[in-house]
């Protein structure tokens, strides 16, 4: 069996940051990304990166975190009991782009590595992942070529990696309250070990680097559309739906928050700017309503020709 490496992921972690950035401000055309440095008193920290006020993307964070402890929070030992009395390490990549323009897709992706240590006892360690993808006036296309990209990068990893992470993406990103998906899904996977760590760290790497193809051909598609003061307005609305699932369901935050991470950079995921409407509802018929009926509810993207 392969030996576990954490230095040569967290290498990989922090070009992968370099290079999402890199093709992020080549994508916006004129915004570029700040860097803010931090530590952990705790043990460990990260490297938070925000572009503001581009000329496609409103807000955007890619955050790379090393976090350490002795002891393992809450959050964590409820989830995997086995954790207990154990030390450990956590490494990831995590991003949120919020664009400005309403036909350009907010998406979000995350790679991370996970391994708790116990003296005289085996290392219990996974990757997880994925990317999601969540528009507000979605096109067909658009939808199937990041289900494409998703597709082509776990075909070398087994027939069945991409219907079952798919599925996984579909039921991991539902808000419960509202009954609804929070888009048109992706890849997601957690605790994943039964490869080995050679092959999981490979599918890992293959699941980061395959978000700029996934992402910008979507941006270059649709930033140059123009937009409504209506459209923008369902934009903001549909925004909230974002907080409410990072807020309410979402693991990985209630990690950070309860390890004693750094906030400012957990909460990077939220929008600048978002509202809430009382019992909302689309007119019949309207574009509004189209995303409702059509696009978020879990649906085989590769194989429908229209909607």
């Amino acid at each position: 069996m392969s030996k576990v490496n954490l230095e040569t992921v967290k290498a990989f972690l922090l070009k992968l940051q370099d290079d999402i950035c890199q093709g992020l401000e080549q994508a916006d055309g004129s915004g570029k990304f700040v860097e803010d440095k931090w530590e952990r008193a705790e043990g460990g920290g990260g490297r938070t990166r925000v572009l503001r006020g581009g000329d496609v993307i409103e807000q955007g964070g890619v955050n790379y975190s090393h976090v350490y402890g002795a002891s393992m929070p809450g959050s964590a030992t409820a989830h995997r009991p086995e954790l207990a009395g154990r030390s450990f390490h956590a490494c990831g990549v995590s991003l949120v782009i919020h664009p400005k323009n309403p036909h350009i897709p907010t998406s979000h992706a995350n790679v991370r590595f996970f391994i708790a240590e116990k003296e005289g006892e085996a290392p219990i360690w996974w990757f997880g992942g994925g990317f999601d993808l969540t528009p507000f006036y979605p096109q067909l296309e658009d939808v199937k070529h990041w289900h494409n990209v998703a597709k082509e990068l776990c075909e070398p990893f087994g027939e069945a990696v991409y219907p079952n992470y798919k599925k996984w993406c579909d039921d991991y990103f539902y808000l419960k309250h509202r009954d609804e998906t929070r888009g048109v899904g992706g890849l997601f996977f957690d605790d994943l070990n039964e490869w080995g760590f050679d092959k999981s760290f490979a599918f890992m790497q293959a699941v980061g680097e395959g978000f700029l193809p996934a992402y910008t051909p979507i941006i270059e598609r649709r930033k140059a559309l123009p937009f409504t003061e209506q459209e923008r307005e369902f934009q903001l609305y549909r925004r909230g739906r974002y907080v409410e699932f990072n807020l309410v369901w979402d693991r990985g935050t209630l990690f950070g928050l309860q390890s004693g991470g750094r906030t400012e950079s957990i909460l990077m995921s939220m929008p600048p700017l978002a509202r809430w409407e009382y019992d909302f509802k689309p007119e019949s018929g309207s574009n509004e309503a189209r995303l409702y009926e059509h696009f978020l509810k879990p649906q085989d993207w590769l194989n429908i020709s229209s909607l």
